[in-house]
């Protein structure tokens, strides 16, 4: 997510149903103000998107427009978007006229002026991850100012976002898990999950080219489909982070190479 100011999120959750005024467009003194001075986190839907539409490899991407950390609490590698050295800090795919990679934009900046969030909830048996959302109005943004109506539901909708929440909620999910005892991840097995996680070529290249296939069993289909697609590559990384991070069974060993061990 990107990261706005606290006093700047108005502190109530807002549902599907909740309604606002905005709207942003050339004509509003502040546009693409917003996308300066920001810190945007990536998920993994957002870079398959975003260096397709460059036509580069994930690896080149990652290497020119991003910069890794990772969270405090679960010590998960996380991505984010790398700002321009200027006195701006712009976005490097913003212009005086707009986003250049449009309809390719992240999700956090399609859901803006709108926040959104999940939470875990329920016991451990039987936990629940619920989505909510809340408004972010900065002091330069002038697009509550305008009259066009908006619920949060007709907003996503016009943003095309809720399939990047369909691609993202699994990997949300996985960032809510952490060590029960609080242990941090050792940096070989942060590697892993950054490569199986954002580095969707490298990711490749592990499964075809080192003992991946196997180790695990993967059906012949799936085989072939993520020999080119970066989409079901990410949903096998995800199940691979699952694993690692002993979430849940979500690969199978083979049989001779267990009996191999």
């Amino acid at each position: 997510m990107s990261l706005p100011s606290m006093k700047d999120v108005e502190p109530r959750q807002l549902t599907l149903e909740s309604e606002f005024k905005f709207r942003c467009h050339k004509g509003v003194k502040c546009f693409t103000k917003c996308c300066s001075s920001i810190s945007i986190l990536l998920t993994p839907y957002d870079i398959v998107r975003m260096k397709t539409r460059l036509g580069i490899s994930s690896e080149e991407f990652l290497d020119k427009y991003t910069y890794m950390e990772f969270d405090e609490k679960s010590s998960h590698p996380l991505v984010r978007l790398k700002m321009l050295d200027d006195n701006e800090k712009k976005c490097p795919f913003v212009t005086d006229e707009g986003c250049t990679i449009y309809t390719d934009r992240p999700a956090n900046c399609r859901y803006y002026p709108v926040g959104q969030g999940i939470m875990r909830k329920g016991t451990n048996e039987e936990p629940v991850n619920a989505e909510f959302y809340f408004f972010i109005k900065e002091p330069h943004c002038l697009g509550y100012q305008e009259d066009t109506d908006w619920t949060i539901k007709s907003w996503k909708d016009d943003q095309e976002v809720s399939l990047y929440d369909d691609m993202n909620r699994e990997w949300k999910e996985i960032q809510l898990r952490r060590d029960p005892f609080g242990k941090n991840l050792d940096s070989n097995k942060q590697a892993q999950i950054y490569t199986a996680s954002f580095d969707m070529d490298r990711f490749r290249r592990f499964v075809f080219e080192r003992k991946f296939l196997d180790i695990f069993e993967i059906d012949k289909e799936e085989i072939e489909i993520i020999k080119t697609d970066d989409v079901a590559l990410m949903k096998l990384g995800f199940r691979y982070v699952k694993y690692l991070l002993m979430l849940e069974e979500t690969l199978k060993v083979k049989e001779k190479y267990l009996k191999e061990k």
